[in-house]
């Protein structure tokens, strides 16, 4: 990575900071050479402070640090994005984000419909190139009767879950039921998105 510093008269870049996990910018501040090779060497954000006139850790008082995952230049070599795992809070006033934003809260759909991508593809090809070990392969050999059964069973046990009052018991059969539900929907060539596309015509 080279950050050309010398586009800005006061040997400044900005350097956006985002959760290398949720994607969400947490804030934006500024770097000059020293920062960036203090950030470098101690894998914490520091930047200089216009304020202040000196380098700043991000959590040096707070302990809020902004541990580095990775960083890269953008494409005129003036700008830097650093992707961090954040130790607390980004922002100052206590909030996750500058933006007053809810991290995690904002993120949790997102992430799981990531997770629930990953595993389409993973059922997917357990489809197409069929693997011995794999229980999912298995259920696909047997074919669709067996797959509509499957389900049949799951649906039948997360109705009987519903009516205790065991959390756990509850979501694991609403898991099982899913992922039955998923390779059903393979197995008639079909996935997720299909399903919610006739949702979202209904919605409307």
């Amino acid at each position: 990575m080279k950050i050309d510093f010398s586009k800005s008269e006061s040997g400044l870049v900005p350097a956006i900071i985002q959760d290398a996990k949720t994607k969400i910018v947490l804030m934006c501040g500024y770097m000059n050479e020293e920062a960036l090779e203090v950030t470098k060497k101690t894998g914490k954000v520091t930047f200089f402070s216009r304020s202040k006139s000196r380098l700043w850790t991000k959590g040096e008082t707070s302990g809020n640090f902004l541990m580095v995952e990775s960083m890269k230049a953008d494409c005129d070599d003036d700008t830097i994005l650093i992707k961090v795992k954040p130790i607390g809070p980004a922002c100052h006033t206590g909030a996750d984000t500058c933006w007053f934003e809810k991290n995690e809260e904002i993120n949790s759909i997102e992430n799981s419909l990531k997770f629930l991508e990953h595993l389409t593809t993973v059922i997917k090809k357990r489809h197409l190139e069929p693997n011995e070990k794999s229980y999912t392969s298995s259920l696909f050999k047997k074919g669709i009767n067996k797959i509509a059964q499957k389900v049949g069973e799951e649906a039948v046990e997360i109705v009987i879950e519903a009516k205790d009052n065991n959390p756990e018991l509850f979501l694991g059969e609403a898991a099982d039921l899913l992922f039955h539900y998923m390779i059903l929907l393979e197995a008639k060539g079909y996935d997720l998105s299909n399903v919610v596309s006739v949702l979202e015509k209904r919605h409307s």
